[in-house]
């Protein structure tokens, strides 16, 4: 395996004044006598390089390595901080990485104690955008305030031996905001140097404002200046008051601004005073203050008579507003045309016709499946304000409408779509569009009028699984046998999805938050967003990599090849998080408890299952029936998808364990050919389409719903 290389950038500060200091030729920087400038840097007062040229020991700048005019420096530091009293900003700096098998973590201690970080993956140059630094080739997070240091840490997944052609190293610091521009050379060979400029907040002692001006020896303001509160940790700032320029920590330092200077502010007469100015209007028959932001200098009206200028300047008016009027009205009728053509156009480049073909060859669904306007779902989102929003995801965000008739739905606003899968979108919405299952999410109609298509759902109305396990609210709502049931409904689901619908789907984002839950706990598969249809011919899809993390099948992410197994990990995941009220992914947890299903598995193979499980589910759920579903979710959680049980069997075996629940006489003869009847013949004719008993499925014939909605809502 080839060696990895890890470059972690060396920093070079950059310390900023956070206070108006305006650099002209006319106004000092420093004290007399002082240096201003090493290189092309400035040192404005209080930072000084010598005694008697800085206010206090922490604005004392001693530096081996002043830049050049190339920007070339001797000194290299390594990939941690320790400021002395000032924080790093968290307003002006990004922590930034690159790579496409980069895991870019960055904590610190003193001041604020954090740890964060990003992650960066791509699988070749084609996938990288120039300039963006959102996670593929280039990621980049914000940085907590009050940080005093840092240490930087990069991982890589598999030592960069699958991009190593274009990306042989990983390569993670802090810089300046705007400062660095991704490239896609960069993966290869990083030229941004050694070095990047990183922002620092300075601010006097530790005093605030009102505290400081106590001590008229220590305190730094200066005459014609102001005083604020930093607001990154303690201390205070200085910036010349309105009407001055300057450094305000110097003596004399603010000096007076003549606005007089500036033909732009007098009408006629300017009059520069200390800090401000005076306009006044000197030619007689004229009144007004003479700003030209204000009432200027007007012609005072003779009595008795409408002046001749007041009557050219009404008709001047009258033929402006008549002018005006005409062209606003052209213009909009322009704008109403080209914004009828744009619908058409958006229309027909999302798919609408080609969906509406699909859709008569479906005559029974027809009246179920709605094409809405764009003005209808502007309407029933009150234009989509941000009090409408229901949740917010990768793929988009989800409105509250509000359709005729009172009806709630939920509207997905998506962000982006591949124009090359329009073809594969409207035969996803097809074939989900004659999905009628009670445990999924029912699509009821799509608009196409818009740059990328709006599709309307079902309102549910009782939040997530995820909100129901996680929040202490929700906690007394959850018990065992309730739990039991929403896992017997999703894996229903689920099994559904993948056996009994007309082509096969695989979820591919099984987690708490796409279940959700109705007014009765009645669980619901949501967000087919990154679902993909199995052609009938085939058993496996090579796709890119989509999921979330501590959810994501470990062999789909290893070897990229998609199967219905996926689906069953992640599920595994989930009868874990019901079992234990564990998140899936949580790094408030020790390293080794992290990752939930890895942390599940371990426990059951040490024997230590009852240590990790809900303590609520212990005393509430039989002891017997809790150790079955810690088997099963083992089972699913197997590394090797072909060990794993389909959902067809992972559904069967949870409506075996909640038979047991309603007839204990099960437990007795659980092998006898009575007992499997019971359990699985209705079941079977559930999945397989035989009967049309409404206990099993609801009819996938007569209504037509779709499932791709992020977060479900």
């Amino acid at each position: 395996m080839a060696l990895v290389h890890l470059a972690i950038l060396q920093l070079t500060l950059l310390w900023v004044v956070e206070a108006s200091i305006v650099n002209t030729n006319a106004l000092p920087l420093a004290k007399d006598g002082c240096e201003d400038h090493c290189g092309d840097v400035n040192i404005p007062y209080p930072f000084g390089t010598r005694e008697g040229c800085y206010v206090n020991d922490s604005f004392l700048i001693t530096s081996n390595d002043c830049y050049n005019r190339t920007g070339g420096s001797a000194r290299n530091n390594q990939p941690w901080l320790r400021s002395g009293i000032f924080p790093i900003s968290n307003t002006r700096n990004k922590f930034i990485a690159i790579g496409c098998d980069t895991n870019a973590v960055i904590e610190g201690s003193r001041g604020t104690s954090y740890t964060t970080g990003c992650m960066s993956l791509c699988d070749s140059t084609r996938d990288v955008v120039e300039g963006s630094c959102s996670g593929i080739g280039c990621c980049e997070t914000a940085i907590p305030r009050g940080v005093m240091d840092f240490n930087i840490s990069v991982f890589s997944y598999y030592n960069h031996t699958r991009v190593w052609e274009f990306n042989p190293c990983s390569y993670a610091f802090v810089a300046e905001e705007d400062t660095y521009n991704f490239s896609t050379q960069d993966l290869l060979n990083f030229k941004g140097g050694h070095m990047m400029p990183m922002v620092l907040n300075c601010a006097i002692g530790d005093q605030n404002c009102s505290e400081a001006k106590k001590s008229f020896e220590s305190y730094a303001c200066m005459a014609n200046s102001e005083c604020h509160d930093s607001d990154n940790g303690p201390g205070y700032q200085c910036s010349c008051s309105k009407g001055y320029q300057g450094n305000p920590y110097l003596k004399d330092g603010c000096q007076d601004i003549d606005e007089c200077l500036n033909s732009t502010v007098c009408v006629q007469i300017c009059t520069n005073l200390p800090g401000t100015y005076n306009c006044s209007c000197q030619l007689p028959g004229y009144d007004g203050d003479g700003k030209w932001d204000g009432t200027v200098c007007k012609l005072i009206p003779s009595p008795g008579r409408f002046p001749l200028i007041n009557r050219i300047s009404l008709g001047v008016s009258v033929s402006l507003v008549v002018l005006v009027l005409g062209v606003s009205w052209l213009y909009w009728g322009l704008k109403q045309r080209k914004l009828i053509k744009l619908k058409e156009k958006f229309f027909k480049q999302n798919g609408g016709f080609l969906l509406q073909q699909q859709l008569s060859k479906h005559n029974g669904s027809i009246e179920a499946t709605q094409i809405f306007t764009a003005e209808e779902l502007k309407k029933a989102t009150n234009n989509y304000q941000e009090n409408r929003i229901l949740g917010q995801g990768g793929q988009g965000t989800v409105y509250k409408g509000i359709l005729p008739g009172n009806k709630i739905v939920a509207v997905k606003k998506s962000k982006i779509i591949d124009q090359s899968q329009v073809e594969q979108f409207i035969n996803e919405v097809s074939i989900l569009s004659q999905i009628n299952h009670r445990n999924v999410v029912k699509l009821l109609g799509c608009c196409l009028e818009t740059e990328v298509p709006l599709l309307v759902y079902e309102f549910v109305t009782n939040g997530t699984l995820f909100n129901h396990i996680h929040k202490t609210d929700h906690s007394s709502t959850l018990q065992w046998q309730l739990r039991l049931q929403i896992a017997v409904e999703t894996a229903g689901a689920l099994s559904y999805l993948h056996s009994a619908a007309s082509t096969p789907i695989i979820h591919r984002d099984i987690k708490s938050t796409n279940v959700l839950l109705d007014d009765n706990y009645k669980a619901k598969v949501s967000d087919f967003g990154a679902s993909r249809l199995v052609p009938l011919d085939h058993t496996q899809l090579t796709t890119l990599v989509q999921g979330t993390l501590g959810y994501l099948d470990l062999e789909y992410f290893h070897s990229s090849q998609l199967t219905e197994k996926s689906d069953v990990y992640s599920f595994g995941v989930l009868l874990v998080e019901l079992l234990t009220g564990m998140k899936a992914l949580s790094f408030e947890r020790p390293e080794e408890e992290r990752n939930l299903a890895m942390h599940f598995v371990s426990s059951m193979n040490e024997s230590r299952l009852f240590e990790i499980l809900d303590q609520q589910m212990l005393n509430e759920g039989n002891v017997e029936q809790l150790n079955e579903v810690a088997m099963l979710a083992k089972r699913c959680l197997k590394v090797k998808g072909e060990e794993r049980p389909t959902m067809k069997e992972v559904a069967m075996e949870l409506e075996g364990l909640k038979a047991m629940t309603k007839h204990p006489w099960v437990k007795g003869n659980m092998i006898s050919e009575e007992t499997e009847y019971l359990l699985q013949k209705p079941y079977d004719d559930c999945v397989d389409g035989v009967t049309g008993n409404s206990a099993c499925y609801d009819s996938i014939r007569k209504q037509v719903s779709i499932s791709i909605l992020d977060d479900g809502r």
